[in-house]
């Protein structure tokens, strides 16, 4: 892998904990622009993987290149700290958790403005009307508290405050599984507008096949650690090479699912 690789390249990835290895040999690329599931069971190291991604955690090994740059050392100074935050943006499977109870949306939002950006505060609040309206919401939301509003709307400005520093690339932990079908259908639309849009890579955390298959144009799979398979989605959820995607696949419920199939599949994969 060149050091002008644009995207996010991620190369042999490691994390080990005491005697567990969480993540081994994990390695894919985000291309700019494109949308990249990672999906596994709770356990499967998916996200010791994503925090290593946004610094949160440190690897024992490997690396995390993206556009050619190395995020896998320590940031040398708290600029450079800043600058890698704002590379990779993170929303999280519980809006809520994230957001400031005691502060308006807006002021959720400008928050990050004020610490990455050099804006004074009327383009500060000129930014946060365009972002929010990016995520379809107006200026009730903007003077209401996170608890005031849905699950949905929660989400939106989770986004919006995500994308206030232009990241390259937004990680989307489990974003969707908290919320009503009819509000994931809409959250995933939305991303979808915001990607063709924006350029930006997405990232997807879940496991959630049906979400992959909407949101997601590649998809890599892990269990224990590793990576298991990898590839386009169609074929991926198509024709599942690996005994431990097709156990997935036969784990989800529908027309005519019976629970049975995926039981021997199981046992044989210990």
């Amino acid at each position: 892998m060149t050091g002008t690789t644009k995207g996010l390249v991620v190369d042999g990835l490691r994390k080990r904990y005491g005697d567990h290895t969480a993540v081994d040999d994990v390695s894919f690329t985000l291309a700019p622009g494109s949308s990249l599931a990672v999906v596994g069971e709770s356990g499967s190291g998916k996200t010791t993987t994503v925090r290593m991604l946004v610094g949160l955690e440190r690897p024992d090994g490997g690396t995390v290149r993206l556009d050619g740059r190395d995020r896998s050392a320590r940031p040398r100074n708290r600029s450079e700290r800043l600058s890698r935050a704002r590379e990779i943006q993170m929303v999280f499977q519980d809006p809520y958790l994230s957001l400031d109870p005691r502060v308006t949306v807006a002021g959720c939002v400008e928050e990050v403005l004020r610490l990455h950006t050099r804006l004074n505060a009327d383009a500060r609040r000129s930014r946060v009307a365009e972002l929010l309206s990016q995520v379809g919401l107006g200026e009730r939301e903007a003077k209401a508290l996170p608890r005031r509003l849905s699950g949905g709307q929660r989400q939106r400005v989770a986004i919006a405050r995500a994308l206030a520093v232009e990241p390259r690339v937004l990680i989307l932990d489990e974003a969707v599984a908290a919320l009503d079908v009819s509000i994931q259908a809409q959250i995933l639309d939305l991303l979808a507008v915001i990607r063709r849009e924006s350029g930006i890579g997405y990232l997807f955390v879940t496991h959630d096949l049906a979400v992959v298959r909407h949101i997601a144009e590649e998809v890599i799979v892990l269990k224990s650690g590793r990576l298991v398979e990898a590839g386009p989605t169609d074929r991926v959820l198509n024709a599942p090479e690996h005994p431990y995607t097709r156990l997935l696949l036969d784990s989800v419920p529908r027309r005519g699912w019976n629970p049975a199939l995926a039981a021997p599949g199981r046992r044989a994969l210990g």
